[in-house]
């Protein structure tokens, strides 16, 4: 996608949805180019233990497909963490909720909009 807009991976965020033992599902979103560490994840969300959902919880839980899953405009809101190096930039790109389309924000812009926590989860 990063490749597809002329733009740093750095910028391009994924939504990823997990799971919780304690608090149910959160969302985190962070670079394309990273990997979700799930013990950082765990702690900042309040559990000891973390997944990613199954992929056919993805559509029923948040309204999004794989590849389209947008931090913005989910089922229910949920818990949201976004990581820190989004704050190094004016813009960041995240899915606008169909594969392959992205949309332009602010990262203040969306923190305040989501209520998410900016936070270390790679």
């Amino acid at each position: 996608m990063a490749a597809q807009l002329g733009e740093d991976i750095h910028r391009v965020f994924k939504t990823l949805v997990l799971h919780g033992e304690r608090t149910g599902h959160f969302v985190c979103v962070i670079p394309g180019c990273d990997e979700v560490d799930l013990k950082k994840a765990a702690k900042m969300s309040g559990n000891k233990k973390v997944d990613l959902i199954a992929m056919k919880e993805l559509l029923p839980t948040t309204g999004y497909i794989r590849g389209g899953c947008s931090p913005i405009g989910m089922k229910k809101p949920f818990p949201t963490f976004i990581h820190h190096t989004c704050e190094q930039y004016d813009y960041i790109y995240v899915s606008a909720g169909q594969r392959g389309l992205q949309f332009r924000i602010a990262p203040a812009d969306l923190i305040k909009y989501v209520g998410a926590t900016v936070a270390d989860i790679t």
